[in-house]
This record gives structure tokens, C-alpha cells and sequence, in this order.
């Protein structure tokens, strides 16, 4: 491949990555015909479409909470059909007194935070390892910029609740305990990494696996 050919191609893909998102709607909606399991789904026959499609009944209350004393109940496409296409889902957020949502990140999406109950320190890291983060508390909300990681804790003495939004139907998520120390990264890079020995780091792996 020639040298201008290269840089061509280098361009292309700089452009393409810039630009990617989730797409613009074709259409007034598309709810799918079936289980949404991909991103290729063909839509309802408008004609057959009610207004059950664009309701979800799913957060009136709190979801299962962890030992931890946190409770999350995520909402995309997959038990919410309404979104499909419209580029956005959110999460429910519970947490008893002292408890935290762990440091993680969503990778294709923007979140805010609305606070319904309760103060949460609430917080997030930049790419110079800068953090900000203050309490927010009932009516305040909290921007998370896409791909940074952030954290909340209940400092309150009752149950706290969020309300989290994303700018895409499927954000993702990493959570950086887990994705460090649950996945399958060598032992001896982590031990290197972090200057652990081998017992602390069964230590963290045992804890990660029973929270």
C-alpha cells in the first residue's frame, strides 16, 4: 500500500471513530418484532404497536440489594422494547446508609445522575487523574462525561436513590475491581502492577468473587 493510500485510510478511521455513536432514528420508532439480541432487529408493524410499548413499570421499587447494601435495576432495550432506536436507557440506583456504587466507567455513554432521595458523594476521575466530586443530595443532579470513572456513597442515615440516564441504548459498563482482578489477566502482571504478593491478591480475588 502506497504512503498516501496509508495516510488516506489512517484519516478515514480517525473520522469514523470521531463520529461513532449510536445512529439517528429512521423512523418514528421501532419497537422489535421479538427478544431484542441484536442491533439488526426488524420493527412491529406500526399498526400493531400500543402504548404498553412505551411504558415500563420495572423501577416503582427498589431491586435486589448485594451484601454491600446496593441495588441497581438497569433498563436498556433488552426489557424495555419502547427504547429501541431512540439512543438512550437508564439505570434505578438504591443504596442503604454507607453503602457505594464501586469506581467504574460506561464505555458509549454519558450518564447523569438525579438524586430522588438521600446524599450521595458523588464523583468521577479525569484523564490527568483529577477528581471531582462533592455530595448532591434530593433535586440535584450530576454529569459523568463519557468513558471517565466515577463512584457514589450514601453518607446519609436512611436509604438514598438515583436516577441514572445514558445517551445510548447500550452504555456498557466496567467496574474496575472486577475487571482488574475477576477477569483473567495473568497473576504475575498484577502482582508486578500493584506490588502485591500472591496470598493478598487471593485475598482480593475471594473478596470481589463473595461482594
Amino acid at each position: 500500500m502506497s504512503t498516501r493510500k496509508s495516510i488516506w485510510l489512517v484519516i478515514f478511521l480517525h473520522v469514523y471513530l470521531v463520529l461513532a455513536s449510536d445512529s439517528d432514528p429512521l423512523q418514528d420508532f421501532c419497537i422489535p418484532r421479538s427478544e431484542f439480541s441484536s442491533i439488526f432487529v426488524s420493527c412491529k408493524n406500526s399498526s400493531l404497536v400500543t402504548i404498553e410499548d412505551f411504558v415500563y413499570s420495572g423501577i416503582k421499587s427498589p431491586g435486589e440489594f448485594s451484601k454491600t447494601g446496593f441495588s441497581s435495576i438497569p433498563v436498556s432495550v433488552s426489557v424495555f422494547p419502547g427504547l429501541n432506536t431512540l439512543g438512550m436507557s437508564f439505570v434505578r440506583a438504591d443504596f442503604e446508609p454507607g453503602s457505594i456504587n464501586v469506581p467504574h466507567y460506561h464505555p458509549r455513554a454519558t450518564e447523569t445522575a438525579f438524586v430522588l432521595e438521600g446524599k450521595i458523594y458523588s464523583g468521577f476521575v479525569d484523564s490527568r487523574n483529577r477528581v471531582f466530586a462533592k455530595v448532591i443530595e434530593k433535586g440535584e443532579v450530576m454529569v459523568f462525561p463519557k468513558g471517565l470513572i466515577h463512584f457514589q456513597m450514601n453518607i446519609g442515615d436512611s436509604r438514598a436513590t438515583i436516577l441514572g440516564s445514558f445517551n445510548s441504548q447500550n452504555p456498557g459498563i466496567v467496574k474496575i475491581a472486577s475487571a482488574v482482578f475477576g477477569s483473567e489477566i495473568e497473576e504475575e502482571i498484577l502482582i508486578k502492577a500493584f506490588g502485591l504478593n500472591k496470598k493478598e491478591l487471593a485475598k482480593l480475588k475471594k473478596f470481589l468473587h463473595t461482594s
